[in-house]
């Protein structure tokens, strides 16, 4: 199984219903695995240098307008003032680390505000790629399975963010490659707004959750039966949950792809983000 962020493993995961079929709507709540060796740190400082690292080490930082990169900038500084970061296994907290991570963080809400990650207290952030070691209910009633699992990244609902820097670090400098575990993990904080996990964050009316659902559903049932896209990554079709997380990194890292071969998705997803990233790619090419 590939090494993938997510709200719990793919790996034995426990279904409530009975066919083992989520469905949209469903409520999905996540426990957080035992986090040890953690360092906790007061709430930081914006970096004085906080631009020359976001325009060296966050690619998106190009292609945004002067109005976008102010927007951004506020709220990168309230990621950094208002949140708890916390390092894991020894590992040490610089102000790229913060500014890097909060930088994606803000993407994400820069046409919804800060106010959405009101969910969010804390941030993990681990060295690399974490591994725990996990017991979960069976497939047979009253049995268990024992069992490790590799993670990029984890959300727990009411619970931290808990990211892998290395991958973090990556996927800001080289967004083309279509993965980025901070768009993943706030994407279920967004999603866990109205207390579920099941694909469809708080949207602003009836019409558009009407369309959401059945955009996604259609996309989704695509993927199961092996007809999805190649842009969007296999573990979309775990469940709606993982489905909507996915395909906000796709949203934002190969957008004009999107928009292109999926566009009806691209469209609620623009909705919903109020951001247009393909528009904004095509306008900073030469």
């Amino acid at each position: 199984m590939p090494v993938r962020p997510g709200v719990r493993p793919l790996r034995n995961r426990r279904r409530d219903r009975p066919d083992s079929t989520p469905r949209w709507g469903d409520a999905e709540v996540c426990e957080h695995p035992e986090m040890s060796f953690l360092h906790r740190r007061q709430r930081a400082e914006l970096a004085p240098d906080w631009s020359t690292i976001v325009e060296q080490y966050v690619a998106v930082w190009k292609v945004l307008d002067a109005d976008e990169r102010a927007a951004l900038a506020e709220l990168i500084e309230a990621m950094v003032t208002t949140k708890r970061w916390e390092a894991a296994q020894g590992f040490e907290l610089t102000d790229r680390v913060r500014t890097v991570i909060a930088a994606q963080a803000a993407l994400l809400v820069l046409g919804l505000g800060i106010d959405q990650y009101r969910g969010v207290d804390s941030i993990i952030v681990h060295p690399t790629t974490m591994r725990f070691e996990r017991t979960e209910a069976g497939p047979v009633p009253g049995t268990e399975v024992c069992g490790s699992v590799d993670l990029l990244g984890e959300t727990a609902y009411e619970g931290p963010v808990v990211i892998a820097w290395d991958s973090a670090s990556s996927a800001a400098r080289h967004p083309s490659r279509g993965h980025d575990v901070v768009l993943h993990e706030l994407a279920h904080k967004l999603d866990m707004l109205d207390g579920t996990v099941d694909g469809t964050p708080p949207l602003a009316t009836d019409e558009l959750r009407a369309r959401w659902i059945e955009v996604c559903t259609a996309e989704l049932d695509l993927l199961r039966r092996g007809e999805g896209t190649d842009l969007i990554d296999d573990y979309a079709a775990t469940d709606p949950g993982e489905f909507f997380a996915v395909v906000t990194e796709t949203f934002f890292t190969l957008a004009v792809d999107l928009e292109a071969t999926k566009p009806d998705l691209y469209a609620i997803l623009r909705d919903y983000y109020r951001q247009d990233p393909a528009a904004r790619a095509r306008r900073a090419r030469p």
